[in-house]
């Protein structure tokens, strides 16, 4: 369990903010980046993303408005010096930071993390983890409650691929009764499980019907 009263501090008193994760992403990644942009976006907030890699063909339905910006070709390092907060999602690993390793070390401002994996790593940062949560994409939609941000449908559809992706769609064991109560929530505010299914599972232009989460 996080206590996230300094995520809120943070949040509240710093208005520019850049998002990251993992390089090769998977639903819980991107999913998680996009629902805190969603997030800190409808508190107000400048919210970028600059991240090491491009977005996977079977995961590009999640960014319609191509909101992720792939480091050295969308945005470059330099345009981040304005950053007063820096957001690593779904990783507290340099092995898994890519290219963004380097940025992230030279960052002068706040660095934060907000993930669920066991790592020896800190990042130099301030950590919100749980390594209980079944997905990153959990913690996001905790942190937006403690802020007091309504869910709306475009933090409840990632944010819902983040939770379906990394429990092998409700099937792996880290699945619990807390994981379906969650998920419902993110379908009252407007993720459509059908829809979302269809977008990753069966539209891959490759057809590749696998299962992209990991837990």
């Amino acid at each position: 369990m996080i206590d996230w009263q300094r995520f809120v501090e943070i949040v509240r008193s710093h208005e520019r903010f850049v998002l990251t994760t993992h390089i090769r992403p998977d639903g819980d990644a991107l999913g998680s980046e996009l629902a805190m942009l969603a997030i800190l976006e409808s508190l107000g907030k400048d919210v970028i993303t600059c991240n090491a890699f491009a977005v996977p063909p079977n995961l590009q339905f999640l960014d319609p408005r191509r909101r992720l910006a792939r480091l050295g070709e969308d945005i470059a390092a330099e345009q981040l010096q304005d950053r007063q907060v820096l957001v690593i999602l779904d990783t507290s690993a340099w092995a898994q930071l890519g290219a963004m390793s380097e940025v992230i070390r030279g960052f002068q401002g706040l660095k934060v993390v907000v993930d669920h994996h066991l790592s020896g790593d800190e990042l130099g940062a301030e950590l919100f983890k749980d390594v209980d949560a079944e997905a990153a994409g959990r913690l996001v939609v905790e942190a937006a409650d403690q802020l007091g941000a309504a869910l709306t449908p475009e933090i409840a559809r990632p944010a819902f691929v983040a939770l379906a992706t990394d429990t092998g769609w409700f099937r792996f064991a880290s699945t619990s009764a807390e994981t379906l109560r969650l998920a419902a929530r993110l379908i009252d505010a407007g993720a459509v499980p059908d829809q979302l299914y269809k977008e990753l599972y069966e539209n891959d232009s490759h057809g590749r019907l696998r299962l992209i989460g990991r837990a």
